[in-house]
C-alpha cells in the first residue's frame, strides 16, 4: 500500500475510534444527565475486615521433637503454632534467614527426626 492510501486510512480508523468513545465531557463541573427511570445503584459492600495475621506459636509444637517429620506430622505442626507456613530444613541445608513471623522451621537430623521447632 503506498503511503497516500495508507494516510487517509489511518485517519479514518482514528476517526472511527474516537467516534466510539461516547460524548465528549468538558470542565470539571460537567455533568451527564440520569434518565429518572433508571435503575438505582446497588448499597456499596463493605470490604470484610482484614484477617489477623497468623503468628508461629513454637512453643505449641514442641511435641512433635523426636518424631519422624512425614506429611502429616508437619501438617500437625503447623496447624498447633497457627503458622502461615512451614519449613523443614535438613542437616547443611541452606536457607533464607529472613524472618517471617508467620513461619514454623523444624529441624530434622538425618533420619528425618525433629530436632527443633522455632519461629525464626
Amino acid at each position: 500500500m503506498t503511503p497516500t492510501v495508507r494516510f487517509p486510512l489511518m485517519i479514518a480508523a482514528l476517526l472511527a475510534v474516537a467516534a466510539c468513545g461516547g460524548p465528549a465531557v468538558s470542565g470539571p463541573a460537567a455533568t451527564v444527565p440520569v434518565p429518572a427511570d433508571a435503575p438505582t445503584p446497588p448499597e456499596t459492600i463493605a470490604a470484610p475486615a482484614e484477617e489477623t495475621a497468623m503468628t508461629c506459636q513454637a512453643d505449641k509444637g514442641q511435641w512433635a521433637i523426636g518424631q519422624i517429620a512425614d506429611e502429616a506430622l508437619v501438617a500437625k505442626v503447623k496447624a498447633d503454632t497457627t503458622s502461615e507456613s512451614v519449613r523443614v530444613i535438613k542437616p547443611d541445608m541452606m536457607v533464607t534467614m529472613d524472618y517471617r513471623e508467620d513461619r514454623v522451621n523444624l529441624d530434622v537430623d538425618a533420619d528425618n527426626r525433629v530436632t527443633a521447632v522455632r519461629c525464626t
